[in-house]
């Protein structure tokens, strides 16, 4: 090879085309060349490659072979790329959540039993009190039509259509509340699915009224001047063709459509598309039927019995108990409602969509990613959402309300009908739900606060599946303590 310390010696190195050792080198090929070492033994630097490392194809002879750089999971490397632990989470998660469901079915057997599922539905075949409210519900929305009719022609005065809004929207909301408690034959599941379509029934009048007011605004201001040429009293939106303008929307057509619509906010033209797309339709409604048998057989086979068995540490005050039980139910609890999620805005909301050709299919957006809980508020349910800025915050700031006065009321709103669709049909009032609702106000401000970018992710996730359990518990417990032991201490 030749004589390495010499003076005046010289050798000959060969490069070859080998992967680099160096990350971020590719092959690289280099011509062969001759390197003389001075006297003193000082040898050039190698060749760098472009990221600094020393040449792919420098040899066996380089004397470098470090160089400045972090560790992979300091965040100064500027490393991203963790798709392989995301992977492993996932792997991770599935094999202990099977241990989990093992143990269940050796310890329980299989609970799963459908017809226990009807007896949550009907208490009496012959009776179908829900049912009934539900078909009943025609009346009032039959009611709002006929109050909006005669307000375009003028018959009636704003004040007294008002009035009679108000009337017919204290109705929808009271009535069916008064049967949930008065009717013994209704069972709380039935309770809750007749009171939420009152709920969306309310919610839906509520725009229907609001949005034909706007346009008999409008519609008196361009009495008063003439309007440009196109232009028609359509809620601000220029006339097209194919489009309606008040008051020609007002017909049952226009109405039904609208209570079927999956959104809570009226348009006079909503977005259309243009076909039914049979196989994105059965789709969604495979998944509507799937994930409806699934979530019924983690209730009944994994939330049930982790329920059952927490009565006793509750009676008992065994905090330590309590705290166990609350984490075994959080892992169901959590994945029964990440399932909801998915059946509900996603299967469900697009099946209606595209049978009623609705084109606007965003009813949530990337709420896992929230950094904040204010954050997820406004994007895990946007129909709702939607109702609430256009229909009250953006009205209360209209009025002269501050920021932090109407999103207040926007969270004493939500707090009110979710306790209103847990209490009635439990028929009890406990307030666990509009608490937990309205500790959402200062939770938000402390996770802004003292949680940034993934802390705060972390901080929103774990609300979320400790959260839930937790009010959970509180109502079983005490519809537990209400209707089983006064039952068995009785006279």
């Amino acid at each position: 090879m030749g004589d390495r310390g010499g003076t005046g010696g010289s050798r000959r190195r060969r490069t070859g085309s080998r992967p680099s050792s160096q990350g971020g080198g590719g092959p690289a090929a280099a011509e062969e060349e001759v390197r003389d070492v001075g006297a003193g033994g000082d040898a050039p630097a190698p060749d760098k490659d472009k990221d600094g490392g020393a040449n792919a194809g420098s040899g066996p002879w380089d004397l470098r072979c470090h160089r400045l750089q972090d560790s992979l999971f300091s965040s100064d490397s500027g490393f991203s790329n963790y798709r392989g632990i995301l992977n492993w989470c996932v792997v991770m998660l599935i094999l202990s959540n099977a241990r989990l469901f093992l143990e269940n079915l050796i310890k329980y057997g299989i609970l799963v039993d459908p017809i226990q599922v009807v007896s949550l539905f009907l208490k009496d075949p012959y009776s179908w009190p829900a049912l009934c409210l539900v078909i009943v519900a025609n009346v009032f929305a039959v009611a709002a039509f006929q109050v909006e009719k005669r307000l375009a022609v003028g018959a009636l005065t704003e004040q007294a259509g008002l009035l009679l809004h108000t009337l017919n929207l204290a109705t929808i909301l009271c009535f069916p509340a008064a049967v949930a408690f008065l009717q013994e034959s209704i069972t709380p599941v039935g309770s809750v699915l007749a009171l939420m379509v009152y709920t969306i029934l309310f919610l839906k009048l509520f725009s229907y009224r609001h949005v034909n007011l706007w346009c008999r605004e409008r519609r008196a201001r361009v009495k008063t001047k003439p309007a440009p040429a196109g232009k028609k009293a359509n809620g601000g939106v220029a006339q097209r063709a194919g489009t309606v303008s008040y008051p020609d929307n007002l017909t049952y057509r226009d109405l039904y459509y609208f209570l079927f619509a999956p959104t809570l906010c009226y348009e006079l033209n909503f977005p259309r598309s243009p076909r039914i797309r049979k196989r994105f339709l059965l789709r969604r409604l495979l998944e509507m039927l799937f994930f409806t048998q699934l979530q019924v057989g983690l209730i009944q086979q994994w939330m049930v019995p982790t329920i059952q068995n927490s009565m006793k540490p509750f009676k008992d005050m065994d905090y330590s108990r309590i705290i166990e039980r609350l984490l075994k139910l959080a892992v169901p609890n959590h994945l029964i409602w990440l399932i909801f999620f998915y059946w509900l805005f996603h299967s469900c909301l697009n099946a209606v969509a595209e049978l009623m050709q609705f084109g606007d299919r965003e009813f949530y957006r990337d709420w896992w990613n929230s950094e904040s809980v204010t954050y997820f508020w406004q994007n895990w349910n946007i129909p709702v959402h939607k109702w609430c800025i256009r229909h009250f915050y953006k009205p209360m700031l209209r009025r002269g309300s501050s920021k932090w006065v109407a999103r207040t009321g926007v969270f004493l709103t939500s707090a009110f009908f979710h306790e209103y669709l847990v209490s009635i049909p439990l028929r009890m009032f406990r307030l666990w739900a509009f608490t937990g609702m309205m500790a959402q106000i200062p939770l938000a401000w402390i996770v802004s606060r003292f949680f940034r970018g993934n802390y705060g992710n972390a901080a929103v996730w774990l609300t979320l599946i400790i959260g839930q359990p937790v009010a959970v518990l509180m109502y079983v417990h005490d519809y537990y303590v209400l209707h089983h032991e006064a039952v068995t201490a009785g006279p």
